[in-house]
Formats: structure tokens, sequence, C-alpha cells
């Protein structure tokens, strides 16, 4: 990449909390944050927000009659950016721009909209503007009163770190010195849930841990959904006041074989991989937030991709999906999340089901995230107490 760039702040809602307390003390918890639900005469495993979350994000939802009509991704996303840009120290003058994307948009809006469609034949009349892509950072951007680009995307499950690649070219180009980048999702609903279930890949354990996200061994299947918001304050080059740099960024795509399909052993993966090492040596990368959505194939083929790269040194590697479940587009961001955390801690937070890893200092953390048709994406996240 041309030159680093600064995250300013980071901020989430998810079934971790929403502050950066609350994350930390249930990431080191070793708990998961999944329930049971009835979707429809469906009872599937989730992974929700908490209730005091969910009372905010309603609270939100009736401060603005036009806050009412909006899909929960779209008020996830406002909530975590209000947080973001809070903490971020720009003034009320900031021109910045923002990308905020969604594997899935306004999944539960769409579904309400279309069942009175087919009761009725009759659509709404915010049924169309309350459901594009763009509504997500057309209101964010509303609410923030900014007055920069806003751009929507979906590139799967790897949407929020697309919206850090491009909000990195953005800044690179000279276009914008101020960039708001995430991803945010709410898939927990009947028909999403009933998709995942029909691939085959969705979990059916009732075990002490219903999602075995990184576990090599397992022999079924076991990716559950979360929901949630993730959202980064990005600046050019390195300042005094930023929490982490974003000093390598990586991304491939690899010949689809299958809608679903990656290769045995991720070549996209191992392409993003390297372009996000640059001239880095491998055995620079202390640890690695796998993408590792808790199926066979798909925690597999990543884990060969990272020996191929990094060959006899094997950086210390782990996952949130175990806990948070996959939350599709806002999860590129929410494993940024947890390598700032990591560097700022310095601690390692492994999974209680895996190998033993022992702790090391921690300058240098890989992410990685890819999504249906292998858009894979990998990026170098490095303290700022180097």
């Amino acid at each position: 990449m041309q030159q680093p760039v600064s995250i300013m702040s980071i901020a989430s809602v998810s079934p971790l909390g929403d502050s950066p307390e609350a994350v930390w003390q249930n990431y080191s918890s070793k708990k998961h944050f999944f329930s049971r639900h009835d979707f429809n005469g469906n009872t599937a495993w989730g992974a929700f927000l908490p209730e005091s979350i969910k009372s905010g994000i309603d609270s939100l939802r009736n401060s603005d009659n036009k806050y009412r009509s909006l899909d929960d991704s779209v008020l996830f996303a406002i909530a975590a950016a209000r947080k973001a840009v809070e903490k971020s120290g720009w003034n009320k003058d900031a021109i910045f721009g923002i990308n905020i994307g969604s594997s899935r948009g306004a999944t539960g809006l769409f579904e309400q909209h279309f069942a009175e469609f087919l009761q009725n034949n009759k659509a709404q009349t915010l049924a169309s503007p309350t459901t594009t892509l763009g509504n997500i950072s057309s209101w964010v951007a509303h609410d923030l009163q900014s007055s920069g680009p806003e751009i929507s995307h979906s590139i799967t499950c790897s949407t929020s770190l697309h919206a850090l690649l491009n909000g990195i070219a953005w800044l690179n180009s000279g276009m914008s010195d101020k960039f708001l980048v995430g991803g945010s999702e709410a898939p927990l609903t009947a028909f999403t849930i009933a998709q995942m279930q029909a691939l085959k890949i969705y979990s059916k354990e009732n075990g002490e841990f219903p999602s075995r996200a990184m576990d090599f061994e397992k022999t079924y299947n076991s990716m559950i959904l979360g929901e949630g918001a993730a959202i980064c304050c990005l600046e050019s080059g390195i300042n005094e006041n930023a929490i982490a740099i974003v000093s390598g960024i990586g991304y491939a795509t690899e010949i689809l074989v299958h809608n679903t399909s990656i290769s045995t052993e991720a070549d996209c993966f191992q392409k993003s991989m390297k372009m996000a090492l640059g001239n880095l040596d491998p055995s620079e990368i202390d640890a690695i937030v796998m993408h590792a959505p808790g199926t066979i194939k798909g925690d597999l083929t990543e884990l060969r991709a990272i020996e191929k790269i990094f060959k006899n040194h094997k950086p210390l590697l782990t996952t949130n999906k175990w806990q948070t479940g996959h939350t599709f587009g806002a999860s590129g961001i929410l494993s940024v999340e947890m390598a700032v955390l990591m560097l700022q801690k310095q601690q390692f937070v492994g999974i209680p089901f895996g190998e033993n890893q022992i702790q090391k200092p921690l300058r240098k953390i890989m992410v990685n995230s890819v999504g249906f048709g292998g858009n894979a994406v990998s990026v170098v996240i490095e303290g700022t107490n180097q």
C-alpha cells in the first residue's frame, strides 16, 4: 500500500456489547453468546444483541419519525457510527467519506414487505427506499450530517474489509483525508436462517460450544449467524492519536467452480495474505484473526492457505465466530476490533477448545475475511506502541 493509514477509533454493536470494556470482558470470558430461537416454527441458534443494546436501538428508532421505517441493519450502523465518530476526535466541521456495506442488506424489512405483497398484491410506499442497499450509508450520513461521499456495497462476507480497502484507496488518492468504513448485518430472520440450513452448513449441535469455528478436527458444519455492526474512522498517514495502524492490505478472488466455492488450499487467501505482507517477513506477523466461519471446508482451506504462506513460522491463530456467530458483512471489522484490542491489551485471546498457544508480545496482527465466490481480503494491523 502507498502509505500507512491510522485507525482513529473503532466502535461496534454486537452480541459482545457496545463498549471496548464490555467487548474485551466478553472476549476474555471464554463463553459463547448463542441462544436458540423460534424462527417461524424453525428452532435454530442465533447470536443476538443483548437486551440493553436492543433497548437502545428501540430508543433510536423512536427518536425520529423517519427512523421508525428503517431496517435493523441501518439502525445498528447508525448506533455504531455515532460511537465511532464520538471517539475519533473529529469535530462537527470535519469532512469525511462514508462506506458502509452489508451482505444481505435490509433483510428483515424486505421479508416483511414481501410477505405483505404476497397477501395484498400491493407494496407499501416506503418498501423500495427502505430496502435498497445504499440505504445504510445514506442514513448514517444523514444522522451524522456529513458532507463527504457516501458509498454502499455488498461483497458477501468480506464486505466490511472491502469497505476498509475502499476507504484506504480514497485516502491514498488524496481525494479525502478522513473516511468512515464498516459493515452492518441483521440476518436473524426466518428466511435467512432457512437459506443457510439449505446449504447444509448451519449448526444443529447442542453441546457446550454449538459453533466449532476453528476446530479443524470437526466432522460436521457448525456455522451460526449473529447480528451487529462495526465501524472504523480512518485518517491518512500516521496520526499521534491513532489507536492502531493499517500497514498492509491484500485482496484476491479465485475462479468459481460453484456459487459458494473456495479451493482446497484457498488460493484467494494465499494471494491476499501475500499481498498484505508486501515486503514483511512472515515471521513479523504475531497472530492472525481468521475468517473461520465454522464450516468444515471453510476453516480447513484457510488453515491450509496459512500453512502455505507462513510455512515453518506459524502465527498464533484465533477467531471470534465461536462466540459471536458469523455476522456476514460486519464480520471483518469486528475481527479488526478484536485485533486492535489484543494489541492494546498485549494479550492474545484464543479459543477454549483449540490447541494451547503460548502468549507472546503482539506487534502485528493479520485479519482475514472471505465471502461466497472467493472474495478474500487480508489486512495487517499494527499497534501504536511499537
